[in-house]
């Protein structure tokens, strides 16, 4: 937008001169609960804070159909003319196209026919869950995928592994963008509410079967299990191992309070593309275990708070003895102020004679 310089990607950094009216168009929103909400949540107050105006454009704007395999996942059916009255009242400075579904296919037709710029971001590694869920082959979802983020002025993604996979891959513009986590949400706080045999291990996130939650519910550990949320694969699991606790899901300061009740939190899953719950945990003071992939070994790989194996029970049994203390001052390093920061310097300003040239 203004005053650019260069980061670790190559590609200019912009501070904008004044406040900017900013729409994010996301498939993933409220009432879902998952890290990709999260975020666009956390970070749309903390631009508000910072003097801009940012308008979500979700799901529940629109009629919706239930996603195959997740009825609790509900997807925009024809919202391309909804959309541009939405778009067309709110008139943006920037538009950000957070994921892939119909409403972001809907915002990328909008964009591309006005000849207006916009970023995407890749959250989600859609390809191996839809391999997982319907067996859909990964070189057709990678393909699509690419096709997708091609005219995209910067496709953001978390983690330094990531973005080299994805430019790998054949993926074009690929930029850094952080997370943070609320430190004055997610902090130490006294123990002993959750009445369970110690150590007790928990995992945290949506109960679907890319999370790869059966690799922790299998493990042979002392103490106890504990699953905290929900999902589609949750009744099976519940049945299958019966001597795990799964609490449903949790929010603010339950949410909080539990990830400091465990004595370790388990990150079993192989695709996340960050894993926001691991700063969670982090900041309240509960070392990681995980296996060393994407995500994992971006955030906590040599940290103090965190234990990478192959070997997901050792990973587990190392974290006991790391230093609690620790682990809060390694998380109070990531910022939501950073995060929103490297969105809104992503951004790309379109221009007023476009937008007259299209009203």
């Amino acid at each position: 937008m203004s005053g650019a310089h260069v980061d670790e990607s190559g590609l200019p950094f912009f501070t904008p001169p004044g406040p900017v009216r900013i729409l994010i168009v996301s498939d993933a929103w409220m009432p879902q609960v998952n890290g990709v909400v999260r975020t666009l949540a956390t970070v749309r107050d903390e631009l508000a804070t910072m003097g801009h105006s940012v308008e979500i454009v979700g799901p529940d704007r629109f009629l919706t159909v239930p996603a195959p395999s997740e009825p609790d996942v509900r997807l925009a059916l024809f919202p391309g003319r909804r959309l541009r009255r939405i778009v067309d009242a709110f008139a943006p400075d920037a538009i950000h196209i957070a994921t892939e579904g119909p409403l972001g296919l809907a915002a990328r037709r909008l964009c591309l026919r006005r000849g207006w710029p916009f970023t995407t971001a890749f959250h989600t590694r859609f390809p191996e869950y839809l391999k997982a869920r319907l067996g859909v082959p990964e070189r057709l979802t990678w393909a699509l995928m690419r096709r997708f983020h091609r005219p995209s002025a910067a496709v953001l993604a978390a983690t330094a592994s990531l973005r080299e996979e994805l430019a790998a891959k054949g993926f074009a513009n690929v930029a850094a963008w952080t997370r943070g986590v609320d430190l004055g949400l997610f902090r130490p706080r006294e123990r002993g509410t959750l009445n369970l045999p110690r150590p007790v291990f928990l995992y945290v996130g949506r109960v679907a079967v890319e999370k790869n939650i059966e690799a922790f519910l299998a493990l042979d550990l002392p103490g106890s299990k504990v699953v905290v949320g929900d999902g589609p694969v949750r009744a099976s699991l519940e049945k299958r191992f019966p001597d795990a606790h799964f609490l449903g899901a949790r929010f603010g300061d339950d949410l909080a309070g539990t990830y400091g009740e465990a004595d370790v939190f388990v990150f079993p899953s192989l695709t996340d593309t960050f894993g926001l719950v691991i700063v969670e945990a982090l900041a309240c003071g509960t070392p990681v275990a995980a296996y060393p992939v994407t995500g994992p070994k971006d955030v906590i790989d040599g940290a103090p708070g965190g234990a990478l194996d192959a070997d997901l029970r050792a990973a587990a049994l190392a974290a006991l003895g790391l230093d609690r203390e620790a682990c809060r001052r390694f998380a109070e390093g990531f910022s939501w102020r950073r995060s929103a920061d490297e969105l809104l310097g992503r951004l790309v300003r379109i221009s007023r004679a476009a937008s007259c040239a299209t009203s």
